[in-house]
């Protein structure tokens, strides 16, 4: 008796929602049914022995996000899935697993994005500076928001990452970030920056001072094979970049303020690329004795005064849903050259469905 009155519940609940199935459809306008599979392998071997700056370790594994999501519109977007990381020689099934559930709007010049949605989609374009290789392999979601404006090569972008809950054993941490790119025709004017704000555990044991983090750069440059014939070259990006970290530590230290200068060269070529950044100025992370990568998110070699780093690349396969490169690097710092080598292979699959 109470099963079948159950029964008859739901049914009187469902049937409005039944008649109005089509008024619905018609408020939300023509719908699209979105599937999405990324995958994204990393070998990443670092060789850092006797440096005091950085650590020797081979990142390794595979990223798979399955997503399911709806559009309406052409404007309004909703999607949910799951990043589930594999690491290479692990005996679990899964290692890490992210939720990804997010809604979007898109018009015109617009993009606004709210939830947990993927990193590359808001820092992807960050120097290592800010954000380092492991940041890349091991925290794929941003949980907050994004608004950017863009209009052709010009864009303005900003956005917030609340990494952190606090709890007894955690510590309250966010990002609030901007980023610009000015189209000057021949030159553009670039800039990164973020204030990363790093509170303390609830109910701290003892005193535990409060860190605000900021770090900016500001960079002008130029591709030059975007206004010379430069022949089979594909691309020869230039710029030089003003690099400001200030930091302070509340109630223990006043604000400190750390300049360098940042210089950035880029060339392409058929498959082939050579990149190179030289940092010249004061070190960064003067707190990072204290609370290490959990304050710090970029490549630690930016605490020294003089630092360059070599890229050479390859890219077997470079398409929209495609992608698969090797790096091999040298980092010059401590008054020694250190090794890296990378492979990367990266697949974008979407399919939509019109209704």
């Amino acid at each position: 008796m109470k099963k079948s009155f159950v029964l008859l519940l739901l049914g009187c609940l469902c049937l409005p929602a039944l008649r109005g199935q089509d008024r619905t459809s018609s408020l939300v306008g023509a719908t699209e049914t979105l599937v999405q599979l990324h995958l994204s392998a990393f070998f990443d071997n670092t060789e850092f022995r006797h440096s005091q700056l950085e650590m020797p370790q081979t990142m390794a594994g595979v990223h798979v996000a399955p997503g399911l999501g709806l559009r309406w519109n052409g404007t309004h977007t909703v999607m949910a899935g799951v990043d589930l990381l594999k690491e290479f020689g692990s005996e679990r099934l899964v290692d890490y697993s992210d939720l990804m559930a997010y809604y979007r709007y898109e018009k015109d010049a617009i993009l606004f994005t709210m939830g947990a949605f993927p990193r590359e989609d808001v820092t992807g374009d960050y120097p290592r500076l800010f954000f380092s290789d492991s940041i890349r392999n091991y925290r794929p979601m941003i949980t907050g928001f994004c608004w950017s404006y863009r209009e052709e090569a010009s864009y303005f972008k900003a956005w917030l990452d609340w990494s952190f809950r606090q709890t007894t054993q955690r510590h309250e941490a966010f990002f609030m970030g901007e980023s610009f790119r000015l189209d000057l025709g021949t030159a553009y004017l670039q800039h990164f920056g973020y204030m990363y704000h790093f509170a303390g555990v609830k109910d701290p044991p003892a005193f535990d001072a409060l860190h605000d983090n900021g770090l900016y750069l500001t960079s002008v440059g130029s591709d030059l094979t975007s206004w010379m014939n430069l022949g089979p070259i594909d691309k020869l990006d230039l710029s030089l970049g003003w690099v400001a970290g200030v930091e302070d530590a509340r109630g223990t230290s006043d604000w400190v303020a750390h300049h360098a200068l940042l210089a950035k060269q880029e060339l392409a070529w058929w498959r082939l690329g050579l990149e190179n950044n030289f940092y010249l100025g004061e070190g960064q992370m003067i707190f990072y004795e204290e609370h290490g990568n959990l304050l710090y998110w970029g490549d630690r070699l930016f605490r020294a005064n003089l630092y360059n780093r070599t890229d050479l690349k390859v890219n077997f396969i470079n398409s929209p849903a495609v992608n698969v490169r090797l790096l091999y690097s040298l980092h010059a710092a401590e008054g020694t050259v250190y090794h890296e080598q990378a492979l990367y292979a990266t697949v974008r699959l979407n399919a939509f469905n019109k209704r």
